[in-house]
């Protein structure tokens, strides 16, 4: 099958060089500024992109420049294997390249990717139920091996963020402006937690969800030290979250607040993207700089947080500035670099012999991967808990408003399968069978039909828009609807918590297995 619709879209758009050599900071803010009404819509595929530029739940991104590559992950939550690479070098096309964490750890939050005398390093925090700590793994190269999960032994707060000071020592920043000196190797801390920075303070009357200053993304930029972090809480209503901006001369202080903050925020609800913020500084290849951050799309919190691409200007007195103005329009690429193969085929045949980079097992034990097998062009899956909700599910991220899945399912006796459509254990919907027939999965309950079917078949699950249709079929060619259709605009963090995106997947539970052949993914027009 083909990518999701709006990441071959990005390929498309992104792949074209545009028009002209001047590369220079002025010439780009001018050529911003004549604007894109009118003829920039025309120039698709000439140069300009369109957002998301990682389309689906790819939140919290954070990006490293490596010499004339691009390097991102993203939080990956209660999805392993998790904090997955991906690979640019225009800033607008990405292909993935490997998971970097395969140890549950608790809930992977906002991460920071850097680079340090020739070694990688992502640094994490994992959310479980009794405590948050966090983590960091790291690797010579950056295709791996990466290293086991470094515990740092800091609790209570999350999102670190890397940056050598001005005495060429190792630090973290973290949530609520607070920092550590790492030891040489960063692998432990080495002293005591300091508080450094308050804050930005926003207007009383601003609807946000809450203050909560987190993830520090730290840059030395000239003589100063950059921190670009976000407040106003990830989710919660649509004009939320925001991006600040504070700099020192001294990672110890004092940090004084950028004069243009909020750099970046949704401030009305008929915006296309809500809840904008953890962003990410990043210098493109023709020198310009640009900001990575994460958002919801206007009535699709479903699809969780899409990764945004979004110019800014350095100033004359040493702060930037947003230029992205309105990021439902299409805006000129960044200049120089080349397109890479954008995106991540949905769909799989089971031929390769091992998990694809498209699927993750929701919150899985330790010996999770234990229980799949490949053969005969079959995965096949062991089966896990009594209902998806303790069954981890396999499941990949969406991009798309509408698309359609099938997967042909053969179960043991004594199995239960089915089709998913999953946000965490407390919400999925979807269609299982076992020995006693059908079960429906709504608002993350189960309901039987007691409609036989046997041990084979096939399952087409349709999310348009929130509205989901179900069919069954003997062969994979005659297709019956299922007598129930559901509404799932409601199956997100708002509702539910979690911070997650609703998936489609597919489970195996009971005692014995299930094969899984030719998972098909089509995005819908």
């Amino acid at each position: 099958m083909k990518l999701t619709r709006r990441g071959a879209l990005g390929a498309a758009m992104g792949g074209a060089a545009m028009a002209g050599t001047v590369t220079t900071a002025e010439a780009f803010e001018s050529d911003w500024a004549r604007g894109l009404d009118g003829q920039r819509k025309a120039d698709l595929g000439h140069g300009t992109f369109l957002n998301p530029v990682m389309a689906g739940d790819h939140p919290d991104p954070t990006v490293l420049k490596d010499g004339a590559d691009y390097y991102m992950t993203f939080s990956s939550f209660d999805a392993y294997p998790g904090l997955v690479i991906w690979r640019s070098r225009d800033l607008v096309n990405w292909q993935p390249l490997q998971p970097t964490l395969f140890e549950n750890v608790g809930s992977v939050w906002a991460p920071d990717l850097v680079k340090h005398n020739g070694r990688y390093y992502i640094y994490f925090p994992g959310h479980g139920e009794a405590a948050t700590n966090n983590f960091v793994v790291h690797a010579g190269d950056i295709r791996g091996p990466w290293s086991a999960p470094v515990d740092l032994k800091i609790s209570a707060h999350i999102d670190p963020g890397h940056i050598v000071g001005e005495d060429g020592a190792r630090y973290l920043f973290l949530s609520g402006g607070d920092y550590v000196k790492l030891t040489d190797d960063g692998l432990a801390t080495d002293g005591e937690i300091r508080h450094v920075y308050d804050g930005w303070k926003y207007p009383e009357s601003w609807d946000v969800e809450s203050f909560s200053p987190e993830g520090p993304k730290m840059r030395r930029h000239g003589d100063w030290f950059y921190m670009t972090l976000a407040e106003g809480g990830t989710a919660g209503p649509p004009t939320s979250h925001l991006v600040v901006s504070a700099r020192s001369r001294s990672i110890h202080g004092p940090w004084e607040n950028s004069p243009y903050n909020p750099i970046v925020r949704t401030r009305t609800r008929n915006e296309k993207w809500w809840s904008r913020g953890h962003a990410t500084l990043v210098e493109a290849p023709d020198k310009t700089w640009w900001i990575m951050h994460h958002g919801y799309e206007n009535g699709f919190w479903t699809l969780g947080r899409q990764t945004l691409l979004s110019p800014i200007r350095w100033t004359q007195d040493g702060w930037f500035k947003a230029m992205g103005g309105d990021l439902s329009r299409a805006m000129p690429k960044p200049r120089g670099g080349e397109a890479v193969p954008h995106g991540l085929d949905l769909s799989d045949d089971f031929s390769g012999g091992k998990l694809g980079l498209q699927w993750a097992f929701y919150a899985p034990a330790a010996s999770e991967h234990d229980r799949i097998r490949f053969a005969d062009r079959a995965l096949i899956l062991k089966g896990k808990g009594t209902v998806p909700a303790d069954a981890s599910p396999l499941t990949c991220v969406a991009g798309d408003q509408a698309y359609r899945f099938e997967v042909e399912i053969e179960r043991d006796p004594g199995t239960c399968a089915g089709a998913l459509l999953f946000y965490s254990h407390r919400l999925y919907a979807g269609l299982g069978f076992d020995d006693d027939g059908l079960v429906m999965h709504r608002y993350g309950k189960e309901r039987r039909s007691h409609a036989k079917v046997g041990r084979h078949l096939f399952l087409r699950v349709t999310n348009d828009r929130h509205v989901v249709r179900i069919h069954t079929s003997a062969d994979g060619q005659n297709w019956t609807k299922y007598g129930v259709e559901m509404e799932v605009s409601g199956y997100h963090h708002n509702t539910a918590g979690d911070f997650l995106s609703l998936r489609p997947g597919f489970y195996a539970s009971g005692a014995g297995e299930v094969r899984f052949r030719d998972f098909r993914y089509e995005a819908l027009g």
